[in-house]
């Protein structure tokens, strides 16, 4: 393995993929994130905390225009560690993954990561815009749904090494998995907030950032499968001359 040329390649694959995700949320989702904090601005002027004016609506376009000026870049930090983490379990199972083309690998990958370390805890722990939900949870809601993504993705793992070692009806791995998950699920604790915003805006904000984070995964597999196949960093330049 050329580490460096596999470095770059994660690196870049990611990268852009987050940038392009980071791009495709000023559109997706922060028009819900505008209605969100706007909800929670009539909640403060209501309460008397804040008063409605020139000074307070300067002092909140500036903190907005900040947020949003590192949206790219810090999505393109987000799509470097997914990249990252992405990369390193193609290198590893790229030889068992089918398919003749780096790219139907990566994608076949990618869409197994997706849904077993995405979609399943997202269905669980939804997304809600950011002043949605008691700051007082924001750890225990970090750790129950960090401890679903890992309690999904080495479940994936371990049926994974039963299918391998099933010499027939490998779909029972498939199945074991399902009922294994399905049981977590239940198990697993609910999200502790009770959602007091409007739930139009809530399902439209979790539709919206599915969206965008599996556009993230979708780029960053195309990306990587394509320059795998044109530089192919497992491979010595000995052996190419071979």
């Amino acid at each position: 393995m050329k580490s460096a040329l596999f470095l770059a390649i994660v690196l870049i694959s990611g990268f852009t993929g987050g940038v392009i995700f980071g791009f495709i949320n000023f559109v997706t989702t922060e028009p819900f994130l505008d209605s969100a904090i706007e909800l929670e601005n009539k909640a403060l002027f209501e309460s008397g905390e804040e008063k409605d004016g020139p000074e307070f609506r300067a002092e909140y376009n500036n903190y907005r225009g900040w947020q949003k000026s590192g949206m790219v870049l810090a999505g393109g930090i987000l799509g470097m560690a997914i990249g990252s983490l992405f990369g390193i379990v193609f290198a590893l199972s790229r030889k068992i993954l089918p398919g003749k083309h780096e790219i139907q690998k990566t994608l076949l990958l990618s869409g197994m990561m997706w849904f077993t370390v995405f979609m399943i805890p997202f269905l669980k722990y939804s997304a809600n815009p950011p002043t949605v939900g008691d700051p007082e949870t924001v750890v225990l809601r970090s750790i129950l749904y960090l401890s679903f993504i890992a309690i999904s993705g080495l479940g994936a793992v371990g049926f994974y090494q039963i299918y391998k070692r099933l010499q027939s009806k490998k779909i029972a791995a498939f199945i074991g998995y399902a009922i294994f998950i399905s049981i977590i699920f239940v198990i697993m604790p609910p999200n502790p907030d009770v959602v007091s915003a409007p739930m139009d805006l809530v399902n439209g904000f979790r539709m919206m950032s599915a969206f965008s984070v599996s556009v993230l995964w979708l780029v960053n597999a195309l990306i990587l499968g394509a320059l795998w196949q044109k530089f192919k960093p497992d491979v010595e330049n000995s052996d190419i001359r071979n």
